[in-house]
């Protein structure tokens, strides 16, 4: 007999001795039907010292509209962090309540949650399992040393570089809208991020899939190989609160809202046992906690919003909190955005900005633990390398950083930045094994315009003006950039320190509309993105370099595409 049906003949045999009435199990027949609940408690990873844990009750009986599930450990197993479920543990005896997002059990209803936890000697499955008080059953209960399944449902083991040795997710709805571009086949089955920056991203809609429906997609993409799959989770309070065009849909206080109604549906989904043996790999609000260091207490470049978020730490909250929930997941790979070596890159900004994110990402119950690594150069244009000049040169008696375009930053591309601020990162706390992500997918610089040598040592101005690869008006236009062209190709690896050149920004997506456009999407209208603004202190009072006729960001701007794609370096 199976250790499923021993245990749920047992289960009957406690129900009917319950009730003082004897229960007839015809052979062969478990009785499924009697049994008021079953657990399926499986142990999903385990090493010397610890182990997560995935479990699953099922209600067989009548609705309830909140859940308690009860066990005791025969061992010394401690949880010590748990998602989708408030779990608290007294001596041996653990219970997981319910979240108010997942109280409702129907009758035949299921409800998922895991946790990771402790322990030495042996780790064996609990005996007895109660809902509500009401002896359940225990089904499954295999761990690591089990055979398993194999192929695309078989669990992803924690690796150091995730996107190493794999394939990487394409979103079948940007490839559909870039392959019925002209020339747009060249590219369009390219990996790119999916973003999830509305509440409503995560269940989808008629017109647009929702985050099951992409990891679906991406279980079948993934054959017997390895698959990693990009998110961008991007709904703080007051998001991005230094530009209207991508702020969001939450007030600066809804810091609750977010976590309940944002980031816990999305843990709820990406710890679903059914998607363990996929790499998740997610970019972390982009744009937010380096505005707190930029934007804040007086600056020439500071903003109110900006201002009100540094008061209510609901950045610092949000991202400790979307840590802590995602990073208890163990196939689930955390990146925290790093801005770009154009708003980073100077002194002031460098060293604090990485103090900023260890206060992050050791609130709200996260650590460091919880960080795979870094982004830089999210949607942004900064070039990847430039060739044809360094922050170490001079030229007519003065140094690079003299120039206008550099305006003393230590760095004067993104690979450089990316390596020099990992460094910093692992001297304020962070793990020495993070590694940095470049997005690339708009920073190319390629076509006609694109410098074959430095350029004329007149000035310092000359040299870098004429051999710079980023032909933006200023590092800080951030909107639609006429002239720029796709960049290196998404690889794994690519240089020291770095887990990957990504497309985490779809290329063809819009950064923001050139005008004000009345939409549902909590998108707000930015000069930075209409051609004819004259600037502000954070772009140095420059013209925006927008391109002209664009839709909200996020949406499809088909001009732009064949933009990049015209300008792309390598070329296609």
């Amino acid at each position: 007999m199976s250790r499923t049906r021993t245990a749920i003949l047992a289960a009957l045999a406690l129900v009917a001795g319950a009730s003082g009435t004897a229960l007839a199990v015809a052979p062969g027949d478990t009785g499924l039907a009697a049994v008021p609940c079953t657990v399926d408690y499986k142990v999903q990873n385990q090493w010397d010292t610890g182990f997560t844990a995935a479990v699953t009750v099922t209600n067989n009986g009548a609705a309830k509209s909140s859940w308690a599930v009860k066990w005791s450990y025969a061992g010394n197993q401690k949880v010590t962090s748990g998602w989708n479920a408030k779990i608290s543990q007294s001596g041996a005896a653990v219970t997981a309540a319910n979240e108010t997002y997942n109280a409702s059990l129907p009758a035949g209803g299921s409800a998922s949650f895991g946790f990771q936890g402790t322990y030495s000697g042996t780790n064996a499955v609990p005996a007895t399992f109660t809902l509500d008080g009401v002896t359940c059953n225990v089904d499954g209960g295999g761990g690591p040393t089990d055979p398993g399944p194999t192929g695309p449902g078989t669990p992803s083991t924690k690796v150091d570089n995730p996107y190493a040795g794999a394939k990487v997710y394409v979103n079948p709805e940007w490839s559909a809208k870039a392959a019925a571009e002209p020339g747009g086949t060249r590219v369009s089955n390219q990996p790119t991020g999916v973003w999830l920056d509305r509440i409503a991203a995560i269940n989808g809609s008629s017109g647009s899939m929702g985050l099951r429906a992409h990891l679906d997609a991406a279980l079948a993409q993934k054959g017997s190989g390895e698959m990693v799959v990009q998110l961008v989770v991007y709904d703080l309070p007051g998001r991005d609160c230094s530009a209207l065009a991508s702020n969001g849909e939450l007030g600066p206080t809804e810091i609750d809202k977010y976590k309940t109604q944002f980031i816990d549906p999305i843990a709820a989904i990406l710890s679903d046992s059914k998607y363990s043996s996929l790499r998740i790999v997610t970019a972390l609000e982009i744009d937010s906690l380096p505005n707190l260091v930029t934007n804040t207490g007086g600056k020439a470049t500071a903003t109110p919003a900006c201002d009100t978020m540094l008061a209510n730490g609901n950045y610092v909250k949000g991202v400790g909190y979307a840590l802590n929930k995602l990073g208890a997941i163990p196939n689930v790979y955390n990146y925290i955005d790093a801005g770009h070596h154009g708003w980073l890159g100077w002194d002031d900004n460098f060293g604090p900005t990485a103090t900023l994110f260890k206060q992050a990402a050791t609130a709200e119950g996260a650590t460091v633990d919880d960080v795979h690594g870094f982004i830089t150069n999210t949607a942004n244009y900064s070039a990847l390398k430039e060739n044809n000049f360094t922050i170490n040169d001079s030229v007519a008696g003065k140094s690079v950083r003299e120039s206008k375009w550099v305006d003393w930053n230590r760095y004067v591309d993104e690979l450089s930045y990316a390596q020099a601020f990992r460094n910093q990162l692992v001297s304020v706390g962070f793990n020495s094994g993070i590694g940095m992500l470049i997005d690339t997918s708009r920073n190319g610089w390629g076509g006609t315009a694109r410098p074959t040598g430095p350029g004329a040592t007149t000035s310092v101005d000359t040299y870098v003006d004429g051999g710079r690869y980023d032909r933006r008006i200023h590092v800080g236009n951030w909107c639609n950039q006429a002239g720029a062209g796709l960049g290196e190709r998404p690889k794994a690896a690519p240089a020291a320190g770095i887990d990957a050149y990504v497309w985490m920004k779809p290329p063809g997506e819009s950064d923001g509309s050139s005008s004000a456009i009345a939409n549902d999407e909590g998108k707000g209208f930015d000069r930075m993105c209409d051609p004819t603004y004259t600037g502000n202190a954070r772009n140095g009072n420059s013209m925006s370099g927008a391109l002209p006729n664009a839709p909200l960001s996020g949406h499809w701007f088909s001009a732009q595409f064949q933009e990049l794609m015209k300008n792309a370096y390598p070329a296609l």
